[in-house]
């Protein structure tokens, strides 16, 4: 059963999401060669912490560790470790945080240095994708038309479109009701109804859509053992229409990238 949130259950989960676009902001700089995914998840959890929140997937279903670390092949949930990032990598930083009991989740798949054309345009085609799923969550529209979105963007420029896992409901628990896939078919699955909140995220293979998992029962890689991309906002329908929760301008800002391609989501602009 969907659970739809009250206007001022949103505002709450914006607070949520926007602790974990912050520490996604934070971090931005801080991705760089010679660095270990576990400074990076040091540096994470002290500053959702320190701003009042509590981190979202520490301990979560037992997993470990305050961020999921996912570089180059590997899809979601990686473990943070003590290998240094390399010039070339790229790393899906997914990122959860509780305030006022509500969740945010968050991810973005950061260049580390230079990457190599193709796979700049992997990150690019995976984060279009996104907003391509977002602007079909209407109400009166049904959960396959996100999915449709996504996939028919995606598979149109040749990438693998993950079935295994999905996007999901937000809110007092980190995965509700419904299920979100990034593939489907139009006017098919669950309607979308006002006041829902969701979190929506491609996770885009350069090669194979097939997936493979680790001994450590998390770390999801690509079977072909070619780079795979996520990203995901925390996103409300109110009024009938999207209205993404979560920012990237954090990140944008600390990185000196101009970009407006959220603003056709957000009601009313962040002053970041």
């Amino acid at each position: 059963m969907i659970i739809t949130k009250t206007r001022e259950e949103i505002e709450l989960m914006r607070e949520s999401a926007l602790i974990v676009s912050k520490t996604l902001g934070m971090l931005a700089p801080e991705v760089k060669p010679g660095v270990t995914t576990l400074q990076l998840d040091k540096l994470a959890e002290e500053f959702i912490r320190d701003h009042g929140a509590i981190p979202g997937f520490l301990g979560l279903y037992d997993f470990p560790n305050t961020l999921c670390m996912s570089p180059n092949a590997q899809v979601v949930h990686g473990i943070p470790n003590n290998t240094p990032l390399e010039e070339g990598d790229i790393i899906s930083i997914d990122c959860g945080a509780i305030k006022n009991e509500f969740y945010g989740d968050h991810a973005y798949t950061f260049p580390v240095g230079e990457i190599a054309p193709e796979v700049e345009h992997l990150l690019k085609i995976t984060k279009e994708s996104l907003y391509k799923g977002i602007a079909e969550l209407r109400v009166g529209k049904r959960v396959g038309d996100v999915g449709y979105a996504i996939q028919k963007f995606t598979e149109e420029a040749g990438y693998g479109v993950v079935r295994e896992l999905v996007g999901h409901g937000l809110g007092r628990k980190m995965h509700e009701d419904p299920e979100m896939p990034n593939y489907g078919r139009r006017g098919r699955g669950k309607k979308l109804i006002e006041g829902m909140v969701v979190a929506i995220e491609p996770m885009t293979n350069m090669g194979t859509r097939r997936i493979k998992q680790l001994r450590d029962g998390w770390t999801i890689l690509t079977a072909d053992g070619k780079p795979s991309a996520h990203f995901e906002h925390d996103v409300a329908i109110i009024d009938g229409k999207p209205e993404i929760l979560s920012t990237f301008k954090y990140i944008y800002q600390a990185l000196g990238i101009e970009s407006d391609e959220e603003d056709a989501f957000r009601q009313e602009l962040l002053a970041v």
